[in-house]
């Protein structure tokens, strides 16, 4: 969901320079939109630091799925928070374009930079993969011996190269040498790591009449829903942490170490974070939230997009909306379906 407008506080860009990526805006309006029309100039994208800049010089070409996969990876956010008090609300003419929501170092933090991160390197891979960038291809590195009834084939999918690229790009901009660059090249990571480990051997069969006599397969990136599902759960259990101070050669040094010893530590898999949430329920501009006043939410659910969590305690009103909709519908030989146009009433219930 995009909100038209902004908070005055998300106007301003100065106060989200340091813990921004607000090159992800390069994934949201014209600029996205001109992609496939217009050659990408790099020094018009917002927020790039010099090392950003170099690299989108060097390798323009890739660009535009860097682009793709950030715009993946926020579309996979408000998919799997769809239900939830915030629900990855993006705002329009601004160059953050989460507002205010991404200053503190919280769980939703945490998934954003995870899913953008997986979702360049997704986006770059697949590219490689179906010839649209030409500087990479298909992954042999990692074929071993085939199995029985099969052999290798088809494009392996080089998720090392488009992570590889997520890592140079992305990360540039996290070398401070505090807490939250170090939480967020953490999360990064943990967004890449998930394509590694939800890839798999696909295969095609070949023979008379699909007899599948013999198979060729490669591996291939599952759907970007498996990897948002994926960094949802990580979500759900992200390790709380607490901040650190080190006297180092190049001064004081910010790491991170698990607030509670009796949980088991996170592994470079795992999301991090170490603040609290806000809790969402009304609109802060300070915070970014946009409140859940007028969400539709499920009358019949205990869960988070339940009346009763989603709505705060303040309650729900209830409309009747008529739709129209295929129903009756006949398969006729051979071979094409009829059906008829219905119009159901049904009730829609919203927070007060």
């Amino acid at each position: 969901m995009i909100y038209p407008g902004c908070f005055l506080l998300l106007c301003g860009l100065s106060h989200v320079m340091a813990s921004y990526p607000i090159w992800w805006s390069l994934a949201v309006g014209h600029q996205y939109s001109s992609l496939g029309t217009q050659p990408i100039l790099c020094g018009s994208i917002p927020g790039l630091v010099p090392k950003q800049l170099r690299f989108c010089r060097n390798y323009v070409e890739i660009m535009p799925s860097v682009a793709e996969g950030v715009k993946i990876g926020i579309q996979e956010c408000q998919h799997q928070f769809r239900g939830r008090r915030w629900n990855c609300t993006t705002v329009t003419d601004n160059l953050a374009i989460f507002g205010p929501v991404l200053d503190k170092a919280t769980r939703e933090s945490s998934f954003v930079h995870a899913i953008a991160s997986a979702g360049v390197a997704f986006a770059v891979t697949r590219a490689c993969a179906d010839g649209t960038a030409t500087i990479c291809g298909c992954d042999s590195r990692h074929k071993g011996p085939p199995g029985e009834g099969w052999k290798w084939g088809g494009c392996s999918e080089d998720v090392e190269f488009g992570s590889m690229v997520s890592r140079e790009f992305a990360d540039a901009r996290e070398n401070r040498p505090d807490a939250r660059s170090a939480m967020n090249r953490h999360n990064n990571e943990a967004g890449r790591m998930s394509l590694n480990d939800n890839m798999f051997l696909k295969c095609k069969c070949h023979g008379l009449s699909g007899s599948c006599e013999v198979k060729t397969c490669w591996w291939s990136q599952p759907d970007f829903r498996v990897i948002g599902d994926y960094m949802k759960d990580k979500y759900d259990s992200a390790s709380e942490m607490v901040v650190e101070k080190h006297k180092e050669s190049r001064g004081w040094v910010e790491t991170l170490r698990p607030k509670y010893n009796y949980f088991k530590p996170p592994t470079e898999r795992d999301l991090v974070y170490y603040e609290s949430s806000p809790n969402f329920c009304d609109p802060n501009p300070e915070t970014g939230s946009f409140g859940t006043r007028d969400r539709v939410c499920n009358l019949t659910s205990h869960g988070i997009d339940g009346c009763d969590l989603l709505c705060c305690g303040r309650g729900h009103n209830t409309r009747t909306e008529k739709r129209k909709e295929k129903c009756n519908c006949i398969f006729h030989w051979c071979c094409y379906v009829s059906c008829q146009e219905c119009v159901k009433v049904y009730d829609v219930h919203t927070c007060k």
